[in-house]
């Protein structure tokens, strides 16, 4: 019982130093990450592992806890790629560990809140990557359908030809536009911007200098 009592004792003693030392990140804290692999709808699958490198060191009282360089590590839950007419290509992005320059592994639960892919993808609140539902060349796409069928209404039926040519022409292209797949795509270089969801304890030891 008293070696009992004395090892617990040991063990408190232990926690409070690390207490003392230690560095708890709060929830909220952002992590900017450079994305090292390429991830696209086309070529990827959920499961599918991903990682990232800091670009901006975690600085908390004048004292870097998190350094630049630092491994991001994580996986892929969800990877679809619907037609157009069902709606936008996803990537569900999961971060789980956060791996220092020194080996420390530390389990991460953060969540992507943004990229620096601009036009018109965006990232959902359980965050996920949507692509872009359309692209300038779609458009030029639905343009030249109903250019075409304007031409050849109008070699047949004249001017009341060339608008039934256009009505077609941009029906049948229309059509085949929202039947058509479009890739989400993340290339390596892609800037992340993740939040922690919950406080991240970190050891004394851990950090930059």
């Amino acid at each position: 019982m008293k070696k009992l009592a004395v090892g617990f004792g040991i063990l408190l003693m232990a926690a409070m130093a690390w207490a003392e030392g230690g560095v708890s990140l709060p929830a909220g804290t952002a992590l900017k990450v450079k994305l090292e692999t390429t991830l696209t709808t086309s070529n990827n699958k959920v499961g599918d592992p991903f990682s990232g490198r800091l670009t901006e060191a975690v600085v908390v009282d004048g004292k870097t806890i998190v350094p630049i360089g630092t491994t991001v590590e994580g996986r892929l839950t969800r990877v679809t790629e619907p037609r157009r007419i069902a709606g936008r290509p996803t990537i569900g992005i999961l971060p789980e560990n956060l791996v220092l320059p020194n080996g420390e592994k530390y389990v991460l639960n953060a969540t992507l809140v943004d990229t620096n892919r601009g036009g018109h993808t965006d990232v959902n609140e359980e965050g996920q990557y949507k692509g872009e539902g359309h692209t300038g060349v779609d458009q030029v796409e639905v343009a030249a359908g109903t250019g075409t069928g304007m031409l050849a209404g109008g070699l047949i039926g004249g001017g009341k030809g060339v608008l039934i040519g256009g009505l077609v022409g941009a029906t049948v292209t229309t059509a085949h536009w929202l039947m058509k797949h479009n890739s989400a795509y993340l290339p390596a270089g892609t800037e992340l911007v993740m939040e922690l969801d919950r406080p991240l304890e970190m050891a004394p030891a851990s950090g930059g200098q």
